[in-house]
């Protein structure tokens, strides 16, 4: 693709502004690790909010959602659609929980709700687990998406393609070691809109290169036609729902991804009760309604207004350029041949928007761990805050470091994707019920995250299941979850319980529903038990019927199903009015009595 002068002065432009950001924050970041990794807690829940959804649209989003819908179709969505019920669980019946226990990271949880060698073994375990390969990976497959990106853009080979990228995570440091969470939230804002702006305009490119929309139907049509004279299977691409007679989504395969993935599933983005940078926002919003309010704004705007421009695209790819080797560039071919010349700047910003706002949250929320959790923790108890500061910035440029290392090995960012899904399995509902039920222990979570990674690894190298086979990846999730959840459950009743004095300053502190803590609240006779969980539940329910009416009732739109389009909205639209009377009822930021 050839870029003129003036898109190169797009481009310098948007970088710019970053550093302007990074420089304008730098001061206040570096007061204490308190600013640097939680922006003082006086964040709102706009902000905090669209923070989430600029991290989650990374460079490689597009690419994967193209890919999954070349090969599969619309439906082929559903490998992150079925987290919608995961996100409303934490609006619902966590956020307003997190906030109250006022830590700076959710690992440093373990230690108020735990105590002992065990809860300090956990902590730290859970700090470098996390921060190291799991984090990594995850920047690892977004790194390798800017690289295919550039490779097609720029007409390069991978390893030059990989040099520029480690100059983006050079310059994203930076911002994100002067600047701290401000830095990054403040960004995150204005790469949002423009690369929204661009993937809507690229949208509207990709239906107008095939035709409008009655010709891409049309054209779809004859290529189910066609696939199925030669598989015998009867699918769209156009559909939203799976075939479940497809080799690719089996009933058995579609059942685990809605009934089990969504709880007992750890992800990043999505964790069972909220967890990672989704956490990390609830402690920087200013109080809990922010709080709240921060995730649902997020999840809104994550599942009903972000797919379709990129669906829409992945569509045209497979008229515009079938078979192709590697479905995912497709988006970036689409880009390439198709997005009106004036505008190439523009997108290629967009795509670097997409790529930093990713990095900058995974390397603070990956450095918050290892500064906060383990050295100040483990090594270094009472130094000063700026030198935790320091340290914090040393740690962001190594974890990038060692990304960049781990982009060189991955190949296919779908295939990263379920990686990280199957192992994590197992461990979602010991992480939602540990607010919900006194009884549960420190050995219940270690328990957990052990057997869930022997399992997954040993299903997958001694008995060769491979989580890219769809029958495959259900029996994984199936048999790692059921043992798994057997193993912790087995363990917490055959170890102690938590001290008294532990288990009811956490009670003091956060709150939770009394219905599991019984024999705790008996003991802080003062805190008034939340009564709360009837209603939660039904604003949970209305939430997943607002999340899932707005997104189909959106595509149906736009494939010019008015009536059914209509109908979907006006569901979704009801949905929300129940939230809005019930929270509005009962407080946003408090729990009923």
């Amino acid at each position: 693709m050839q870029l003129t002068w003036i898109d190169w002065s797009v481009v310098a432009l948007y970088f710019a502004i970053n550093l302007a950001v990074g420089f304008y924050y730098k001061k206040r970041a570096g007061k204490n690790v308190d600013e640097f990794f939680l922006s003082g807690r006086d964040v709102s829940w706009w902000l905090a909010g669209t923070s989430l959804v600029a991290t989650t649209f990374a460079a490689d989003t597009p690419l994967a959602v193209t890919g999954m819908v070349a090969r599969y179709g619309v439906a082929g969505n559903w490998l992150w659609w079925n987290f919608v019920a995961s996100g409303m669980l934490t609006v619902f019946f966590y956020a307003r929980l997190w906030r109250r226990a006022g830590v700076m990271t959710d690992i440093e949880f373990t230690e108020i709700r735990y105590a002992g060698k065990p809860a300090a073994f956990l902590r730290g375990f859970r700090a470098l687990y996390f921060a190291i390969p799991i984090n990594c990976i995850v920047l690892g497959w977004v790194n390798l998406a800017m690289v295919k990106i550039l490779m097609l853009i720029l007409g390069i080979e991978k390893l030059p393609a990989l040099f520029i990228v480690l100059g983006l995570i050079a310059l994203t440091s930076f911002i994100s070691t002067i600047s701290g969470l401000w830095g990054v939230l403040v960004t995150d804002m204005i790469q949002f809109v423009i690369k929204m702006t661009m993937v809507i305009v690229l949208g509207v490119a990709a239906v107008a290169a095939v035709g409008g929309i009655d010709a891409m139907k049309a054209k779809l049509a004859a290529i189910d036609a066609a696939k199925g004279l030669e598989t015998g299977g009867t699918g769209s691409l156009l559909s939203f729902i799976p075939d479940l007679n497809s080799p690719w989504m089996p009933l058995i395969t579609f059942l685990v991804y809605i009934s089990v993935n969504w709880w007992a599933v750890w992800y990043p983005g999505a964790e069972p009760g909220g967890g990672g940078f989704v956490a990390q926002r609830m402690f920087c919003a200013r109080d809990e309604k922010n709080s709240l309010l921060a995730t649902l704004w997020f999840n809104v705007a994550h599942y009903s207004i972000r797919p379709w421009p990129w669906i829409l695209v992945g569509l045209a790819s497979v008229i515009l350029y079938p078979g192709l080797a590697d479905p995912e560039t497709g988006y970036v071919r689409v880009m390439i041949d198709h997005l009106p010349p004036s505008l190439r700047g523009l997108m290629v910003a967009a795509f670097a928007a997409a790529f930093m706002s990713t990095i900058a949250t995974q390397l603070n929320w990956g450095a918050s761990y290892l500064v906060n959790d383990f050295y100040r923790r483990f090594l270094r108890k009472d130094a000063s805050q700026r030198h935790y500061v320091r340290v914090s910035q040393a740690a962001t440029v190594a974890l990038a470091i060692i990304s960049a290392v781990v982009t060189f090995f991955m190949g296919s960012i779908e295939a990263a994707w379920k990686l990280l899904i199957v192992t994590g399995a197992g461990t979602g509902g010991v992480l939602l019920l540990r607010w919900y039920w006194w009884r549960i222990n420190a050995w219940s979570e270690v328990s957990a995250m052990v057997t869930a990674f022997v399992v997954s690894v040993s299903l997958q190298t001694v008995w060769r299941l491979d989580s890219a086979r769809p029958l495959d990846f259900a029996w994984m999730m199936l048999i790692t979850v059921g043992v798994t959840t057997a193993v912790w459950i087995l363990t917490t009743f055959l170890t102690k319980p938590e001290s008294s004095e532990t288990l009811v300053a956490f009670y003091r502190r956060t709150r939770p529903s009394g219905a599991g803590w019984g024999p705790v609240s008996r003991l802080a006779p003062d805190v008034k038990p939340a009564r709360d969980g009837l209603a939660n539940l039904v604003c949970w329910i209305a939430g997943c019927v607002l999340i899932y009416g707005s997104l189909f009732g959106i595509g149906k739109v736009i494939l010019k199903e008015y009536t059914l389009g209509a109908l979907l909205l006006a569901v979704s639209l009801a949905a929300g009015a129940v939230i809005y009377r019930d929270l509005s009822r009962r407080g946003w930021s408090s729990v009923a009595e």
